[in-house]
Formats: structure tokens, sequence, C-alpha cells
């Protein structure tokens, strides 16, 4: 009946789409409505510094499953082009993933959800189901997804069709002996937003004040050309009412699955996991997007902290920690934490955090800094200071966190902070030179944060792996 082992659980991994650290009641966000997250929180450990490794959906997604940065990895802009049929790409091909380690340590793995990485059409190794979305973002009604191979629509909202998805993995593994790894990936709360999400969520919101959300005069670098995000310029008020419901429709899901583990006797010997791919700014520094919601793009904390909760009853205690976690971070720990060995041809950037999880640790072995790229602009991070730098020329910033959390003030070219920046500087020169493969270093590439088109490989030209104008988003069908 599945894993009934607590120190070989199953894993539910589920992983939200654009949702911003603020975006849980849990991290004190008074307006809006997650019972079910709230209720992982208080019953595990949630991160309040937990990082992604880009502030944009695949290349942070590809880092979760590699254990790579994404200047290795390769994956370094939301994937554009080669998500389903002839033309379809492997971008991960050749690299091991974390769900083919665990796979083979004998977990049955599944997808259900956002895959986003290509090939969504082609069911990777190791899994037993595969019900991947066929590219990475569309409206939450007729969604175009794979069924194994199959391609086919979902004409009800999505959201539901996932959670009943999960449901019915977690019904057919409890009849195996093997423990089981889903991967339960929600689109939400990913636009579109307005007239989209059903009427018992977006009610909820009808009289909400937003105060988690101030609308500030559109940031100077702010991208436009994507309509939906735009729209949240436009139309403010009725974009948070749209992701509001979309996070609080997706936690109404969380909760049917989580019952249905309690139902199932597997609450105690499943490791059940809460993050986002990245940030999302809802107005935040007058920007709507994540990093790419800029021109160049940012690393504002709303783009690069993500949500980040572990709860296993009778294994992790609770707790809340600010100790600074990262996306690279995860692989090795879910590894040691599973009790599962991995011998990598090479030194992975990440550091396991399982004592963090499991006895309540004060701190672990690491230096406490985030590190962070997207394309031409990387970031390294301590508790009380951020630098940014743009290769080759700048902007570059620099926040003094401990006294301006808010990254209000940018302290690059201050005479007293120059002593930080440039020790700062080569922190992250020295980490990226230790981690990235030269070909892949997306530092020498023309990351424009408008999609990726194709694996950097040695034969193409830097400009024509990405893409140079924004993509219009598919026409977003109202529902009553």
């Amino acid at each position: 009946m599945a894993s009934r082992n607590p120190q070989r659980p199953n894993v539910l991994f589920i992983l939200s789409d654009d949702q911003g650290a603020w975006a849980m009641h849990c991290a004190g966000n008074a307006d809006i409505v997650t019972p079910a997250l709230d209720r992982i929180a208080a019953s595990g450990v949630r991160f309040t510094s937990f990082f992604c490794t880009s502030p944009v959906c695949s290349p942070a997604r590809a880092s979760l499953l590699t254990g790579e940065i994404p200047s290795r990895h390769g994956v370094q802009d939301w994937i554009r082009d080669g998500n389903v049929g002839p033309g379809r790409i492997d971008y991960l091909d050749g690299l091991p993933l974390l769900t083919d380690v665990v796979a083979a340590a004998g977990y049955r793995c599944g997808l259900i959800g956002k895959w986003h990485l290509g090939a969504s059409d082609v069911p990777r190794a190791g899994h037993v189901t595969w019900f991947a979305h066929a590219s990475g973002m569309s409206p939450y009604y007729d969604a175009p997804m794979v069924d194994e191979r199959e391609p086919c629509t979902v004409a009800r909202y999505l959201t539901d069709e996932l959670t009943d998805r999960a449901l019915a993995f977690v019904d057919d593994e409890s009849m195996r002996a093997e423990p089981f790894w889903l991967a339960l990936n929600y689109t939400a709360p990913h636009y579109p937003w307005i007239d989209s999400h059903p009427p018992q969520y977006t009610s909820l919101y009808a009289d909400c004040a937003f105060s988690s959300c101030p609308q500030e005069a559109p940031h100077p670098f702010s991208a436009t050309g994507n309509p939906a995000t735009d729209e949240g310029q436009r139309r403010p008020r009725e974009s948070l009412v749209g992701y509001f419901a979309a996070v609080t429709a997706m936690d109404a899901g969380i909760a049917r699955v989580l019952a249905h583990l309690d139902a199932s006797g597997l609450a105690t010997s499943t490791l059940v996991i809460f993050m986002s791919d990245n940030g999302m700014n809802c107005g935040h520094h007058g920007i709507w997007g994540k990093g790419n919601g800029t021109r160049p793009q940012n690393m504002y904390d709303t783009s690069v902290k993500v949500p980040a909760l572990f709860m296993q009853p009778g294994r992790i205690a609770p707790a809340v920690r600010d100790d600074l976690v990262s996306g690279y971070d995860l692989f090795p720990t879910l590894l040691d934490y599973l009790g599962v060995v991995d011998a990598p041809k090479r030194k992975r950037p990440g550091r396991s955090f399982r004592a963090l999880l499991e006895n309540g640790a004060s701190s672990i072995d690491r230096e406490v800094v985030v590190y962070d790229e997207y394309g031409p602009v990387r970031m390294v991070r301590t508790r009380e200071w951020k630098y940014v730098h743009r290769i080759p020329d700048g902007p570059h910033e620099l926040y003094d966190l401990a006294h301006d959390p808010g990254e209000r003030t940018n302290r690059f070219g201050d005479s007293a902070t120059a002593a930080i920046a440039s020790a700062l500087r080569a922190r992250l020169d020295d980490w990226f030179a230790e981690y990235v493969d030269p070909l892949q270093d997306d530092a020498r590439h023309a990351v424009t944060g408008c999609g990726q088109l194709g694996r950097v490989t040695a034969n193409a030209s830097a400009a024509s792996a990405f893409a140079d104008v924004p993509i219009k988003p598919l026409p977003v069908p109202a529902r009553s």
C-alpha cells in the first residue's frame, strides 16, 4: 500500500506557478485564503527565505530537477519552442534528473500538470503516469494537455482536473508496495486572471482591500507587450481578484489531496512539499510579472523568493525558519532525506538542508549566501546585502537589506559602500566560475526574457536560441 515506512517515505511534490512567497495567509497575508497551505505550514517547516535559481519558470524548474544552475543545465529562459510535435526539443536531454535517481532507487514517479521543459508529449523515463500541459500556460478552461503520449483538451477547470488526477494516482499507487513520487504541478496562479476562475473563489475577493499588493507607479524598466501583465497595470483590481482566486482554488485542491492521504493511511509516510517555481510581482515595485516583468530583468526579492513548505508528521517538527536556502539545494536535500545514494560526476552547487527539517538544527554548515541568474543578470545575496550585476555594463544594484528590506535605495556607486560592492562582486565571479559550463554560460547569450527557442549548442549562434519579441498569450474565454 505504497510506502508505510516514514524513513523511506512517498513524496508528494506540489509546485505552483508564479506564486510569490507573500501569497499565503501563513506568510502574514491577511487578504488571501489558503487554509490547506496554512495547515502544511503549521504542521511542518516553512522557510521564509527560500530562493529560486532564476526568476522565470523553465530555468527554475530545470534546476530543481538537475541540481544545477541555469548556466550549466542550459535552460536559461522560459521555453517558447519545442514543446510538442515533430519539432519537439528535449531541453534536459543527457542530464541526470532527480526523478531518474529516485526511480532507480525503486520509486514509482508520476507527473501531473506543468512540465515546460520541452518534449511535453514524451513521458520521461521512470514515470508510470504522465499527464503534462502541452506547453507552459493556457486558459484554465479548454487547456491543451498530453495524456501519456496522446494530445487531449480538458474542457473543465484545469485545477480541478489536475487534483482529480492526483487522487486517482494515489489510489492506484496505494495498491502497490513501492513508494511513489508524485509531481503535482499546478498551472495556478499563472495568468490568465480576469474572467478565468470559478465564482465561488472570485466572490471571496469581491470586497478585498488587497493591502498586500500596493499598486505603485510603473517601474521605469517595466516590460510591455504581454496583454495579461499589461492588463495588470490597467485593471489591477480585476487582475488581483483572479490571481488570488487562482491561489485559493489551488489550495482547495491541495486540501482534497491531503484529505485523501489521511484517509488512505499514508500521511505519516509521505513527505509533502509545497513550493513555487519563481516569485511574482502584482504591483510590487510597480511591476506586474516576475524577473522578466522588466527589461532588463530584475532580481527583487518579490521575484526570486518563493514559498517553501515541508511536512511529514512524526518526522518533521513544526517550525518557521529564516535560513537562506535555494532551489539548487533541493536535489541533495531530498536524496539525503530519502536515504537515496547518488554518485554525481561533478560537484553540484547545492548543500543538503535535511538537518533543518528533521532535527531542528539551529543552523547547517554552509555559507549564508544564495546566488541567482537570469541571462546577463546575476545576483548574490547575504542576509544583510544584495548585489545585482548586469553584464556587461549595468545598471548594477546594491541594497542594504538590514535597513532597506524593501529594496528601495540603490547604494551602488555610493563611496561608503564601494568596498561591500567590490567584495560581493568578487564572490559572485568566483562562485559562477566554479559552477558554470562555459558553453552554457548565460552571460554570453542573448537572453531577453522573451523565451528560449532551442538548446544552446556549440554550433548555434547565441542570438538564435532566444526570442527578442514577446509572445501573445492565448485568448481567454469568459466563464460564468
